[in-house]
């Protein structure tokens, strides 16, 4: 759930996730690069990691879309131009996830290396799609959410996220913590742990790191 300082939303929360996704999205294309020809089970456990990426990717895209653009658009006067871009960079990155996903299943079941390197070529499309947008939405959307965003409405964001969440496994909820954990600063780690029930913090600390640190030894090899 998100926090905040004082009146206004404390959107550095976004720049948080959006670190996320950075990451993740430079990281998947050397992944699956990897994976040797033939090894159908390394390609299935990276295939599960990149599906669980997409859709963490996709449900955000979608409450920005549906909770923060209009409202937003109800009160700034937007450049069309920006308007259309933004929208125009959603539906690049949206596009190379479904190009992904469509080769995903017969790379599953045959890890053949010609597959590999088109999922490749094609990640590193997304990524620099991705990544234009996420900048362009920092530099340019954020200080306006801060100055006519409220508070509340900054939280749905947030409160539609924890929703989502709740539907997954135990495993699942500490590791898309880690992940969140994992390059933050501790100014940010302060504002975001600060309203988290006590219960999940102590759940974290003795479970949840185990568990994220053989998720990235299982995924990165590290």
């Amino acid at each position: 759930m998100p926090t905040t300082t004082h009146d206004r939303p404390y959107v550095q929360e976004m720049v948080i996730i959006h670190r996320v996704f950075r990451r993740e999205s430079r990281l998947l294309p050397e992944i699956v690069g990897r994976v040797a020809a033939g090894d159908a089970e390394r390609a299935k456990v990276v295939a599960d990691y990149y599906r669980s990426y997409a859709d963490g990717l996709h449900h955000h895209h979608t409450n920005e879309d549906n909770l923060l653009w209009p409202k937003l658009l109800a009160r700034v006067d937007l450049e069309a131009e920006l308007v259309l871009r933004m929208e125009a960079q959603h539906e690049v990155v949206a596009a190379t996830m479904e190009r992904v996903a469509a080769l995903l299943p017969e790379w599953e079941r045959t890890a053949a290396p010609g597959l590999r390197d088109r999922i490749v070529a094609i990640l590193r499309e997304h990524r620099e799609a991705l990544v234009e947008h996420l900048g362009e939405e920092e530099e340019r959307i954020l200080p306006l959410v801060a100055e006519h965003i409220t508070v509340a409405e900054w939280n749905a964001l947030g409160e539609q996220a924890f929703r989502e969440l709740a539907k997954e496994s135990a495993t699942k909820k500490f590791i898309s913590l880690g992940a969140i954990l994992e390059e933050i600063t501790p100014e940010e780690h302060a504002h975001f742990m600060a309203d988290k029930p006590a219960l999940v913090k102590l759940a974290w600390n003795l479970f949840g790191k185990r568990v994220y640190a053989k998720q990235v030894k299982l995924i990165r090899g590290q």
